[in-house]
């Protein structure tokens, strides 16, 4: 079944600059479906358009009839005063709006009005279906998944920051059980552990999933085929990123090895007929018109269009840092909040760290202290008299971004025109867009001058913050080729597991307020992380600690008394439980009775259970008196 058909889509901004040219494909029920492209590629207005969003110029898109569809991107606006609990129950609006109208009808069938009964039994029944009875168990299950603890749910949506708001609308789609998810960087604002989460509950996901994104780790886990949009049209790939990877760099070869063969021949045809031409002859003129001809029919295969390549590297300096950093029980606290204390950790040159953690853990706080831009609340922080730092932030700010690139690189980065103009030009940006201010820039490219200016810096100790969040797929390939070249010292924060798993030969993880340091690489890290767990022992029950037997008056003769009558109370109980059952087949048709039960029925169990500890206790009693 096809539950999403676009056909021929057309879609522009600017007049003769189609974005979308006829854009074809269709996702069929249950599949994943990454849709990937070159920033500027019409990804997001795909996605849109597909929630009617924007309106495309002509073409078609349609949607499988009674399919919801939900698109986790913009952050939609909320009443003020909301927190992040009450966005969180607009998930269950339809359940809660179904839950007052059983009310209603219950207390109208109360009064005699039996015509409603019809009504009210396909209401429960789709209630019960969309899971009603589960809302709670659901809510906790995401929050938990997501990190949205009890303390952070109570908080107003609209103090929250932007990756916090991107959080808590991803729980809420998640809440709402759409049967089509469209996902536009889900990861950008997640942590390692939410992320997996993530991924996990797609690859559980009963409906159709389309994602874009470029964390590459994240796309080998959830998709299965790839749509690449191309010039405003759609190329496809049957697999996850990997294999798109290199059937796209295969298709490549092969189309650049037709073309150079069809060149040489038509390079061969075209020195025989100027040949043919130049002899003068009526035969040989017919000759080479006829041979003309066959060329226009040899010209099929088009130049492929080969990347922008970025060739470029970080300058270093000449001399290599022995001893680079020292912390000595350093440790940060904002308030009652201890992000950290007593950490004593050495970098030694050479080292390729990646510091890992939750969000809000204090990672970037201590990048910042290493840096000098934070003071730490206790201890040492010791650089080496020969380190040079270059350092680039998560966010990116400039301090005049109303100058113009051109500008911004005189004045800023200390060039002069010429070099402004090469270094601008060895990161892609070339021709008019030197002189567009930097205020304009998107945050893929402002990442990518301030990278432009760092470049240059000799530098022996590379900090970087989150490096690859605002790069598409192509610059962040760049960005990893030049990281490799860098013989120095590097100390990085990251959520991309690609980038992490590339580089890193030593991982500091903060949990808790402190951190570990672990000797290896990511892949020797996670191993050793399952190992942990397989170790560790499983979690107790909370269980009532054994008491010594009690000395009982009666001795033996009273424990059969007590077990005697925890049978009777059990016996009983099992009648009631009986009972409940028959009174609730008779009230099918009493929603507030059906409520009532289920509270009663939980207090039986609870009773029972407790009653069912305590008869093998005096059972144990029993036989060690008798024993």
């Amino acid at each position: 079944m096809i539950d999403i058909a676009v056909r021929d889509l057309e879609k522009e901004y600017q007049v003769g600059q189609p974005v979308l040219d006829g854009l074809t494909f269709q996702v069929d029920t249950g599949e994943r479906v990454g849709i990937l492209g070159r920033n500027g590629a019409g990804k997001t207005t795909l996605f849109r358009i597909l929630t009617g969003q924007e309106e495309a110029d002509a073409g078609t898109v349609t949607i499988a009839p009674g399919k919801r569809l939900g698109l986790i991107s913009q952050i939609p606006v909320y009443p003020a005063g909301y927190t992040v609990e009450d966005v969180l129950e607009t998930a269950f609006d339809d359940l809660r709006r179904m839950e007052r109208e059983l009310h209603d009808l219950s207390q109208r069938l109360a009064e005699g009005d039996k015509a409603l009964l019809d009504r009210y039994d396909r209401l429960q029944a789709a209630y019960e279906t969309e899971g009603g009875y589960e809302i709670t168990t659901r809510l906790e299950k995401v929050c938990a998944g997501l990190g949205l603890e009890r303390a952070f749910r109570d908080k107003l949506f609209a103090d929250l920051s932007g990756g916090e708001k991107t959080r808590v609308n991803l729980a809420r789609l998640i809440l709402v059980d759409t049967e089509i998810l469209l996902l536009d960087e889900p990861t950008n604002h997640l942590d390692l552990n939410a992320t997996v989460w993530l991924e996990d509950y797609i690859s559980h996901y009963k409906g159709t999933v389309l994602v874009i994104s470029h964390d590459r780790y994240f796309l080998d886990k959830t998709i299965s085929r790839v749509v690449e949009l191309k010039q405003g049209k759609a190329e496809f790939y049957a697999g996850n990123y990997s294999f798109y990877a290199l059937e796209k760099e295969r298709r490549y070869l092969e189309q650049l090895r037709r073309y150079k063969k069809e060149q040489a021949e038509l390079q061969r045809l075209s020195d025989t007929v100027r040949s043919m031409h130049e002899h003068n002859t009526e035969h040989l003129h017919k000759r080479a018109f006829s041979i003309e001809k066959r060329m226009e029919r040899l010209q099929t295969t088009g130049r492929p269009e080969a990347r922008k390549r970025l060739k470029v590297k970080f300058a270093q300096a000449e001399f290599r840092a022995d001893d680079l950093l020292t912390l000595k029980q350093v440790g940060k606290a904002f308030g009652d909040q201890t992000l950290f204390a007593g950490v004593d950790l050495r970098v030694e040159p050479g080292d390729r760290i990646a510091l890992l953690g939750d969000n809000g853990t204090g990672k970037s706080t201590l990048l910042k202290i290493i840096l000098g831009e934070e003071p730490q609340d206790t201890g040492k922080v010791e650089h080496g008299l020969t380190v040079k730092t270059g350092y680039l932030p998560q966010q990116i700010r400039f301090a005049h971004p109303e100058r113009t690139l051109y500008d911004t690189m005189l004045y800023e980065a200390g060039c002069n025109a010429q070099q402004a103009r090469d270094r601008l030009g060895r990161f892609l940006f070339q021709g008019e867009d030197v002189f567009k201010p930097v205020s304009v820039l998107s945050g893929g490219e402002q990442s990518r001058l301030r990278l432009c200016m760092l470049m240059d810096e000799k530098v022996n100790f590379l900090i970087l913050d989150e490096p690859t969040n605002h790069l598409d797929l192509d610059s962040r390939e760049w960005i990893e080729e030049a990281v490799e070249e860098f013989e120095g010292t590097l100390l990085f924060v990251s959520h991309d597991r690609y980038f992490i798993d590339r580089f890193a030969t030593r991982i500091w993880t903060l949990e808790g307020g402190v951190i570990t340091d672990f000797r290896g690489d990511y892949q020797a890290y996670l191993a050793h992380r399952e190992r942990l767990k397989t170790l560790a022992p499983p979690p107790k029950r909370e269980e009532k600690p054994k008491k010594e037997k009690p000395k009982r008056p009666g001795g033996t003769k009273q424990l059969k008394k007590d077990l005697a009558a925890a049978e009777k109370r059990m016996e009983k109980l099992d009648q009631l439980l009986a009972d409940l059952n028959q009174r609730r087949e008779e009230a099918a048709s009493d929603y507030q009775a059906l409520q009532a039960m289920a509270e009663e029925e939980a207090a039986y169990t609870e009773e029972y259970d407790q009653l069912m500890e305590t008869w093998e206790q005096l059972s144990e009693a029993i036989a060690a008196e008798e024993g």
